[in-house]
C-alpha cells in the first residue's frame, strides 16, 4: 500500500472498488473494510476520504451517473438531425442492455436505494435531468421525458430477456413517441 501523498488517486480509486463491489455482491454487502480491501488503501482512508458510508454511497453513485451521462452524450452527440436521432437513441438502448451488465447492476442498485431514500432519489432526479438534457438537443421537453422511459425500460428489458427484442423493434417504438403526427393525435 502506498501512502497518500503519493497516492493522489486513492479517493477515486475507494470509489470505484465501491461501484465494483456493490456491482458483484450488491449493496448489503459493502462495508468500510471490504471496500478498503478492494481498493488496496489501509481502513483509515475511509474516513479520511468520507465522512461515512452514506456520503461514499452518494459519491460512487454520483460517479456512475456521470459515467451513464457521458454515454448519452457519446450516443446523442453527433446526430445532426431528428432522424440521426432517433437512430441514435436505439443505439444507446442496445448499447446499455449489451454492454455492461455492471452499469445493470449498478442502475437497479440506484433505483431501489433511490425507491427508499430521499436523498438517493434527489440524485436520481439531477440524473434524469441530465439525461433528458442531451435527449433535448433533438426533441421537445415532454417527448425527451418519454424517450428517456423508454430507454430504462427498453434496456432492463433487453438486458433480463431470455430473447432480447431486435434494433427494429426499439427504433420503431422511438420512431413512434417521437413521430409528430403521433403528437397531434392527442
Amino acid at each position: 500500500m502506498t501512502t497518500g501523498r503519493t497516492d493522489p488517486q486513492r479517493r477515486e480509486r475507494i470509489i470505484a472498488a465501491t461501484l465494483d463491489l456493490i456491482a458483484e455482491e450488491g449493496i448489503a454487502r459493502v462495508s468500510h473494510r471490504r471496500i478498503a480491501a478492494r481498493a488496496g488503501v489501509p481502513l483509515g482512508s475511509m474516513t479520511y476520504h468520507f465522512s461515512g458510508i452514506d456520503q461514499l454511497l452518494r459519491e460512487a453513485f454520483r460517479s456512475f451517473t456521470d459515467h451513464i451521462v457521458a454515454v448519452f452524450d457519446t450516443h446523442l452527440a453527433a446526430a445532426a438531425d431528428r432522424d440521426q436521432a432517433r437512430e441514435a437513441v436505439a443505439d444507446l438502448v442496445h448499447a446499455l442492455s449489451e454492454e455492461s451488465q455492471r452499469d445493470l447492476v449498478l442502475t437497479q442498485e440506484l433505483y431501489t436505494l433511490a425507491a427508499r431514500q430521499p436523498s438517493y432519489r434527489e440524485l436520481t432526479h439531477a440524473w434524469m435531468h441530465r439525461s433528458r438534457v442531451h435527449l433535448e438537443k433533438h426533441f421537445d421537453p415532454g417527448t425527451a421525458r418519454q424517450l428517456d422511459a423508454l430507454i430504462e425500460g427498453m434496456t432492463l428489458h433487453r438486458a433480463l430477456a431470455r430473447e432480447p427484442h431486435e434494433r427494429a423493434l426499439t427504433l420503431e417504438a422511438v420512431v413512434r413517441i417521437t413521430s409528430p403526427a403521433r403528437r397531434r393525435e392527442r
